[in-house]
This record gives C-alpha cells, sequence and structure tokens, in this order.
C-alpha cells in the first residue's frame, strides 16, 4: 500500500509573495522526481494553539513571510518538529525563527528575541543585517558532510533573498556551540543556514530555495525534506 506523505506548509499565505507561490510547486516537483503520493496544508501561524494541531503531519516547511500573525504558533510549529523528530525545513523567516526557539527552549533564553517582532528588548538573536538582502542574489558555501551539502551535491549553493534580519553575529559562538551546527556561510563568513545534530532531518536556510521551483529548476532543499518524510 503507498503511504500518503502530509507536509504541513507553516505560514500566513500570501500569494503575493514569491516564495508562497514557489513552495507548493517545490512540493510537488520534489514528490514527482521521488515517485512519492503527498499531501500539503497550508497551516496559518494563528492556527497552531496546540500540538494537537501539529500530530497529523508528516514534516513541516516554516515558510518565509514574517512578521508572522502569531510568533507563539511558529515557534510552536517548529519545537514540534525539533522533539519529535519530524523532518524540518525552515527558509528565510523559518531560519530566524528556528534560532529563535532555540535559543528560548534549548539554551533556556527566555529573553531572546528577534528584533523585528520586539524591537529594543531583550536578547536580538535575530537582528538587521547591516546590508538587507532584498532580492539579492549569490551563492554560499556548504560545510562538507552536511546535510545541505548532500542534497545539493556540491559545497556551494546559488542564493537568493528577500529578507532584512539575521543572525546576530554576538550570539552566534553561543548558538553553535552544541548540537545547533552552522552550515552554510557567505562570502564575507556571516551564517546562513544551521542544522540540528541528532535530528532527522532539521534544517534552515536564511535564503529563500524554493524560488527555483517558480524559474523551472529542482530545489534541492524541498527533495531532501520529502526523503525525509519517507523514511521516517
Amino acid at each position: 500500500m503507498t503511504t500518503l506523505l502530509n507536509i504541513a506548509i507553516v505560514g500566513d499565505r500570501d500569494d503575493t509573495i514569491a516564495a508562497h507561490r514557489a513552495t507548493p510547486l517545490a512540493l510537488a516537483n520534489a514528490a514527482s522526481a521521488l515517485d512519492v503520493d503527498l499531501a500539503f496544508d497550508w497551516l496559518a501561524s494563528d492556527a497552531i494553539r496546540d500540538a494537537d494541531r501539529l500530530a497529523s503531519y508528516d514534516a513541516f516547511w516554516v515558510a518565509p513571510g514574517s512578521p508572522y500573525r502569531s510568533l507563539d504558533g511558529v515557534l510552536r510549529a517548529i519545537g514540534h518538529a525539533r522533539t519529535t523528530g519530524r523532518p524540518f525545513l525552515g527558509t528565510c523567516g523559518g531560519f530566524q525563527h528556528a534560532v529563535l526557539e532555540f535559543a528560548r527552549h534549548v539554551l533556556d533564553w527566555p529573553d531572546a528575541m528577534h528584533a523585528e517582532s520586539d524591537p529594543g528588548v531583550g536578547r536580538p538573536v535575530i537582528a538587521a543585517l547591516e546590508c538587507a538582502l532584498v532580492e539579492a542574489r549569490g551563492s554560499v558555501a556548504l560545510a562538507p558532510g552536511s546535510r545541505i551539502a548532500k542534497a545539493y551535491g556540491a559545497l556551494a549553493a546559488p542564493t537568493i533573498y528577500r529578507c532584512r534580519y539575521g543572525l546576530n553575529p554576538e550570539f552566534r559562538a553561543a548558538l553553535t556551540a552544541g548540537p545547533l551546527r552552522g552550515t552554510a556561510e557567505d562570502e564575507h563568513g556571516d551564517l546562513h543556514a544551521i542544522e540540528l545534530d541528532g535530528h532527522p532531518f532539521f534544517v534552515a536556510t536564511l535564503w529563500q530555495p524554493e524560488r527555483a521551483a517558480l524559474a523551472g529548476e529542482r530545489v534541492p532543499l524541498a527533495e531532501a525534506l520529502v526523503t525525509a518524510a519517507r523514511a521516517a
């Protein structure tokens, strides 16, 4: 019997956002390439009030589009994926909030904040970038042996961004001293992706890899997420 995989796209859907148009296409293309039966639901941040709302999903993709209507809802979804071993991919805002969730609930920094949502208060683990990356394109160097490098089959990956916030370098050493690892850097050495050791698949990127689907290209990380969900 063929198993139907059910993936939650966590975010407040807005089809004026290119990444939101791209994500379903990236998943559909991945399912076709891997010959997997897959369904997905958009799961609005303010609909995630408890873990019961998350229990039916095999994997989670936290999409761009922050600030989300419910910060708590997004953190609840990320924490659920992290603690239950469900495959997780976060892109752009998903990267930022994966860092925030880890800081609050693993490092026990209850004052960890996202400067976009809570400017000027607490410990700003996510801060404004010195140079905003709005429709910026480039590439990042990938850590050898990382899940991202395996997905791309290379030690570099092309990038496209639409973000103004990223990891505050002041907290990088503390955040990545344990199981959370930095696995992609830009040409300046700034961290643009993370992975969680000891988890079947927990990956987040500051760039928006899904947007390759809009150009008819493969999205290796979408395929990696679907592969991990199938193996779980």
